[in-house]
């Protein structure tokens, strides 16, 4: 999963399994917009395409720094990697072994990370998008004899400005309600657990698995994984508005690339505003009015 940073040109990465470099290949985004990877766990499904990436980063994309982000462990499978297989990174990384609470704030972004409930140390993440300043008002702002230019930029931003009048003008009054900033949550590895309802609280997108349906649950206990109705619980009492289904078993032919499928329509009974994760699939979250 790729996060689009618009306003910044960034892209924030989560787990990266085998190909996903010949992923990128195929896709419309640019290697060289890494900047940070999050690892939720250490398994290979979701880490085995760290190596290959990172080295086709170092090839062709020209990052000026990856930051990697992930559970304990994940530093010392990095550096025997590239020992052993002879690579070096024409780049500067680092590697940040995570916990519980705030992990990252860059440039008014902030991502959480809590501890989902996993056969290992698994962790689900969040990223919340800072507020905005509410629309400026620039008629208000000529009917009071105020002149275009840099001032409204600094009035734009809420501030207090001296005109040369003497008249002291406060921006807030003329900018409408603060906006809101959006929220992503990716949950993957896990089983239901409140944890993840409480990382995932009125997020914008939830991203979770659904690797089994109900008629498997006994599978899915076992192996500590998610039904697609456990999926559709967290996103119903997380009072999210949108959730989307990853990590599906093969078990269940077809469900890769939308449309109805069991797993699909099991969750909906519960929380109607869901769909099946695919390929190369967009997903837009639109601004907060």
């Amino acid at each position: 999963m790729a996060l689009r940073l618009p306003e910044r040109g960034d892209l924030w990465l989560f787990d990266c399994g085998e190909g996903t470099q010949h992923q990128f290949i195929r896709s419309d985004l640019r290697i060289s917009r890494v900047s940070r990877i999050f690892i939720t766990h250490l398994h290979g499904d979701h880490l085995f395409g760290l190596i290959g990436l990172l080295s086709t980063c170092s090839l062709a994309g020209d990052p000026k720094r990856i930051d990697i982000h992930g559970p304990e462990g994940l530093e010392e499978y990095i550096e025997v990697s590239l020992r052993l297989s002879g690579t070096t990174l024409g780049f500067p990384y680092a590697v940040h072994e995570v916990r519980e609470g705030m992990i990252v704030e860059d440039g008014g972004f902030t991502v959480r990370c809590r501890r989902l409930l996993h056969r290992m140390e698994t962790f689900g993440y969040r990223v919340d998008e800072p507020e905005r300043a509410g629309r400026f008002d620039t008629a208000a702002a000529a009917a009071l004899g105020i002149p275009p230019g840099p001032i409204y930029g600094q009035l734009k931003h809420g501030e207090k400005v001296v005109l040369e009048d003497g008249r002291e003008i406060d921006g807030a009054g003329l900018c409408g309600p603060v906006e809101r900033g959006r929220s992503v949550v990716y949950a993957t590895d896990t089983i239901y657990t409140p944890e993840a309802v409480e990382l995932a609280r009125g997020a914008d997108l939830l991203i979770h698995e659904a690797t089994f349906s109900e008629a498997d649950r006994e599978i899915a206990e076992l192996s500590l994984h998610s039904t697609a109705a456990m999926a559709a619980r967290v996103a119903r009492e997380a009072d999210v508005g949108r959730l989307l289904l990853t990590h599906i078993s093969v078990r269940y032919p077809g469900t890769n690339g939308g449309g109805t499928n069991p797993l699909l329509d099991e969750a909906r009974a519960i929380f109607p505003a869901t769909d099946m994760a695919a390929d190369f699939m967009n997903v837009e979250l639109p601004r907060h009015a």
